[in-house]
């Protein structure tokens, strides 16, 4: 196994050790896991390019890696009242509409690649996470409204943009739907 797929597999065990510091309260801690998984999807992508060492595990669990990582962080904040639910609905509906033509398309051997508006919704729920996780930090109570301004505001940008991205996907792809 190459570093750049050792690198994903490492941002799928860290997610339960996320976990479990968001629920013993232990919130700056999971910022910081949270951030250097986040930093590890950007770090596996560079290497495997720069050294050619793409690989077809990597190409499927680098984004499913960091759909563990980004919607487990949003489960427990919808707990925590920090995200609303509805939005996750929406999120986990784009993601499950995709990844079904994906695999309807695969099945046909065509490879839907992943577009620049998915990979920015990805980049705008890796900033979302890390600045709601802040609000949880006792420490920073007189920087709180700033950052739930910009927390509130990558999340709602990160809304938008899995919106955008889906509806790009499906028209893009629509063929998928006669298979």
């Amino acid at each position: 196994m190459n570093l750049p797929n050792k690198l994903t597999v490492g941002r799928i065990i860290a997610v339960p050790f996320f976990v479990v510091l968001y629920m013993m309260g232990y919130n700056l801690t999971a910022f910081i896991l949270f951030i250097t998984a986040s930093f590890t999807d950007m770090l596996d992508g560079k290497i495997a390019r720069k050294h050619n060492l793409v690989t077809n595990f990597g190409k499927i669990m680098d984004p499913l890696a960091d759909k563990i990582l980004v919607y487990s962080a949003f489960c427990l904040m919808v707990e925590n009242g920090l995200v609303p639910g509805w939005m996750l609905i929406v999120i986990l509906a784009r993601e499950f509409a995709v990844g079904g033509m994906r695999t309807v398309a695969a099945s046909e051997g065509i490879v839907i690649a992943a577009g620049m508006s998915g990979k920015i919704k990805t980049v705008l729920q890796m900033i979302a996470v890390p600045l709601l996780l802040l609000l949880k930090v006792q420490a920073l109570v007189s920087v709180t409204p700033f950052i739930a301004l910009l927390a509130y505001g990558f999340l709602w940008a990160s809304l938008v943009m899995t919106i955008y991205s889906g509806i790009e996907y499906i028209l893009k792809n629509k063929s998928v739907f006669s298979m």
